[in-house]
């Protein structure tokens, strides 16, 4: 750690570094954080342990050069990064390092977020902290929106069953296509409408205890293996996608199904 630390501030020195690490920003960077916590993500979906070895070692890169940048600016440094971070754990699991009793992983859970609600007031200054307040405006929308909608249902706000979250979804896709049908395309109205859909399709997978960011990262790789066998069967005719017609293309994607 301290060498990779060593690295960092030798690669940020003004008179020996690199140019190009020179000039990052905090909101230069950020855009890297993000894309190499979907690597992570990525590994883990692949169970590729030496990539994900590599993609750890690439995230950490990233806290260890938003610290540098901290520390250039006299805002704080990696080792208060690290306390803060071991100071919530410890706070966040009276279980483990105190006294308090939680037996299973549903009550931590319940306890885990009454004491980040907790921490979320004692940092308001101003007015009060609503239910929805922290919730990350940099999230994936697909991400920030389950992450709003459990917080609305910790205070009540929510359907008991799943059968009137389909009724809501179908409800917005029939506005959705009363918008598409209306004649004159609003874009901005189709948008919202669109908008509208797919939050309801994400609380119909917390509904449903299912990640939705996963579901769809599934059938993303789903599509992409059946549109490589209608690539790989057109191209033994000595053809492309863009030389078959939709109808050909269907047919070989019921074949791709039942192989892929």
């Amino acid at each position: 750690m301290a060498r990779l630390l060593a690295v960092m501030a030798w690669l940020r020195d003004r008179q020996h570094g690199c140019p190009w690490d020179i000039d990052q920003t905090f909101r230069t960077i950020a855009p890297y954080t993000i894309e190499e916590a979907y690597e992570v993500a990525d590994a883990i979906e692949r169970d590729d342990m030496p990539a994900l070895k590599e993609e750890l070692g690439d995230l950490l890169l990233q806290v260890v050069y938003h610290a540098q940048i901290a520390q250039e600016a006299e805002a704080f440094d990696f080792a208060e990064v690290a306390a803060a971070i071991a100071d919530k754990m410890v706070d966040r699991h009276p279980h483990v390092f105190a006294d308090a009793t939680i037996d299973t992983a549903e009550a931590q859970t319940v306890s885990w977020e009454a004491r980040k609600a907790a921490e979320r007031a004692a940092k308001q200054t101003a007015e009060p902290a609503g239910a929805l307040s922290g919730v990350a405006r940099a999230l994936p929308a697909l991400l920030r929106a389950e992450k709003i909608q459990k917080r609305a249902a910790r205070v009540g706000f929510d359907w008991k069953e799943t059968a009137p979250v389909i009724d809501k979804i179908e409800e917005e896709l029939g506005e959705l296509r009363a918008e598409i049908t209306a004649g004159t395309v609003d874009q901005a109205r189709l948008a919202d409408e669109l908008g509208d859909v797919l939050f309801a399709v994400a609380n119909l997978a917390r509904h449903c205890k299912v990640d939705p960011e996963a579901a769809l990262r599934a059938t993303n790789d789903k599509f992409e293996r059946r549109f490589g066998y209608i690539e790989r069967r057109l191209a033994e005719q000595g053809r492309k996608p863009a030389d078959a017609t939709l109808v050909e293309m269907e047919t070989l994607w019921q074949e791709a199904k039942t192989r892929v």
